[in-house]
């Protein structure tokens, strides 16, 4: 008896299933299918952040490491990250993730496009404005995406002040101050700097001026100034500033590698006709804005923004994997790219 009972159960529970489904009972989704990504080079001081975001994350399957320092090749297998050779990694990958050396991103970027693979390029993407040229033909003609690696595009703060600018709320936008500064002392680490003019602006001034680009466009006139004032025994351009010159707006970017405690001095105050907004510290953000009368969602008086939780390189990331997945382009177009990349190599004299 109890066995054509449970008989009796199975076949109610078989025929009820159709039934549910025919009145609207919501399907079970498909589980997605994770992104397979290759790491080439992990020496960038971005790399850790990101492989840990990779291995973190369900969007993604990490497939390998491709690593010619011996060194950083010798911890990765310790960490039991799995080691390649480059021709296995790029073909057993969807997306490539280039976190090698800025000398050496346009030869890894140039494999993994002449591939047919997406990629996520590091910042600085190249140190020449020919073969960054050279890798937006490719990726186009290749129909590949190439997301760049400036880890603020996504960033809640950042994305709040660009759309107070481009809605108005601050009004016409008169000047533009901000600094990146650090404090770079180990002489290993300031050699690896001073391979390109630029020194600091090249390293860290970057990220502020894909964000002086994107909310302004293309300036008409670029002024730097790179200065080694430190006492250190080498060639690095470790105090330097540059002025950015717009019909109405001018912007004065700082990036002084000889500032102790640098991280809460960092900082960005846009100046408009209508009122100020500021965000120090940059990371974790907090955005203040000081309106001179209501506009959008801000009160006229000084207002903390609320931000949501932020998390280095995730964002971007996880963009780049619904591009892919959707077929939709990149939320920065390559356009911008380019332009970000003329002025980033004109505020380095390079």
């Amino acid at each position: 008896m109890p066995s054509i009972m449970n008989r009796r159960i199975f076949l109610g529970k078989a025929l009820a299933a159709p039934a549910l489904a025919s009145a609207g009972a919501a399907p079970v989704p498909a589980p997605r299918v994770p992104l397979r990504i290759g790491f080439l080079g992990t020496t960038h001081s971005h790399a850790a952040g990101k492989l840990a975001v990779v291995q973190e994350s369900p969007d993604w399957k990490l497939v390998g490491v491709c690593e010619e320092d011996a060194a950083t090749r010798q911890r990765l297998d310790k960490q039991g990250v799995q080691l390649m050779d480059i021709a296995p990694l790029i073909e057993g990958s969807q997306v490539v993730a280039v976190e090698s050396g800025v000398r050496d991103h346009f030869r890894h970027a140039k494999a993994a496009l002449l591939a047919g693979k997406d990629v996520h390029l590091e910042k600085a993407p190249t140190a020449s404005l020919p073969e960054f040229k050279q890798l937006l033909e490719l990726a186009q003609k290749h129909r590949c995406r190439m997301q760049m690696g400036y880890m603020w595009r996504y960033h809640p703060g950042f994305s709040k002040l660009l759309e107070a600018v481009k809605e108005g709320w601050l009004g016409e936008i008169t000047s533009v101050r901000c600094a990146i500064d650090s404090h770079i002392t180990a002489p290993a680490s300031r050699a690896a700097l001073a391979e390109f003019r630029g020194g600091g602006m090249f390293e860290l001034g970057c990220h502020l001026i894909d964000v002086i680009v994107r909310m302004l466009g293309r300036p008409r006139a670029i002024t730097p100034v790179l200065h080694h004032h430190g006492r250190m025994d080498d060639t690095l351009a470790d105090n330097t500033h540059c002025l950015f010159e717009y019909p109405k707006t001018l912007v004065t970017l700082g990036v002084n590698l000889l500032h102790p405690n640098a991280q809460a001095h960092r900082f960005i105050e846009v100046v408009g006709t209508r009122g100020t907004a500021r965000m120090q510290p940059l990371e974790p953000p907090q955005l203040q804005l000081d309106l001179a009368e209501p506009a959008g969602p801000y009160p006229a008086k000084p207002y903390v923004v609320p931000l949501p939780k932020y998390q280095r390189y995730a964002p971007e990331l996880a963009d780049l994997a619904d591009a892919i997945r959707t077929r939709r382009p990149l939320a920065v177009t390559p356009e911008t790219d380019l332009l970000v990349h003329e002025c980033l190599l004109a505020a380095c004299r390079m």
